[in-house]
């Protein structure tokens, strides 16, 4: 009986370290807002426009659809003789001005489709918080407009002028793999099931050309491999999944994308 609760015990210790070993491999990524950022106490368009930049380029991964012009509207390129998008913004949807329209577009990105292209943009409030997703409007209004994001947009202060805490995003709890791959954007670059575009490798056939520690590297640190034949779009994966996601949510991307055979 010992021999068999000692096997049960070292089996338990095994599967209790595997996890922990996991969840120290995801890196702990700074957050991209300057610390010094004090946002909903006056902090000024300038300070957001700087703040949103460095977001748009870092923690929000905006870059990777946003950047290359082909599953998302490039917006600091002129489109369709309408100019960058804090020129064009004012006149999307009637009767609706810029800051507003971006911020629809960040947080229920469905709402308006840009004809052409998928709706596969994921609300951003899963991934950034309220505050931030007003720095990177502010950013976006500064290419080719005017920049009218003010304090007043974020979170406001309560009665005696201290600012309110940060809000946090609306991190999903799912380990549903399925349900990750779509709330994390993962179908505007990858094929599942026969349907997407061949941004990045097709999730298809996934688990039959790598292994688990590869898939898992390559959701972790997208830079450190580039399979071939995508040479062209190496570095365009977002670099913030170990940011993103829990260790669960890890291994259960990681099981699934390894089970597609």
């Amino acid at each position: 009986m010992w021999k068999t609760n000692l096997k049960v015990l070292l089996v338990a210790l095994a599967v209790i370290g595997f996890y922990t070993g996991v969840a120290h491999v995801i890196p702990q990524l700074k957050s991209e807002v300057p610390a010094e950022l004090n946002l909903g106490a006056g902090v000024t368009p300038e300070a957001l426009v700087a703040a949103g930049e460095k977001i748009f380029n870092g923690a929000g991964g905006c870059t990777a659809c946003h950047g290359l012009g082909t599953r998302a509207p490039n917006l600091f390129t002129d489109f369709q003789g309408q100019g960058l998008i804090g020129a064009r913004c004012g006149s999307r949807k009637p009767g609706m001005e810029c800051k507003a329209y971006l911020y629809e577009s960040l947080t229920n990105p469905g709402a308006f489709v840009e004809p052409g292209f998928e709706n596969i943009m994921p609300d951003m409030r899963k991934q950034l918080t309220e505050e931030q997703i007003w720095a990177v409007i502010a950013y976006l209004q500064s290419q080719g407009g005017e920049v009218t994001v003010t304090a007043a947009d974020t979170p406001k202060a309560p009665a005696g002028g201290t600012a309110a805490p940060p809000t946090g995003p609306a991190m999903s709890a799912t380990t549903d793999p399925k349900i990750l791959i779509v709330e994390k954007g993962c179908v505007g670059c990858h094929v599942v099931d026969g349907k997407g575009p061949q941004i990045g490798p097709p999730f298809d056939g996934m688990g039959k050309r790598h292994n688990p520690d590869y898939i898992r590297r390559s959701i972790l640190f997208p830079n450190a491999d580039t399979a071939k034949g995508y040479e062209k779009f190496a570095g365009t994966m977002p670099q913030t999944f170990g940011q993103q996601l829990t260790a669960a949510q890890l291994e259960a991307l990681v099981q699934f994308l390894a089970g597609r055979k």
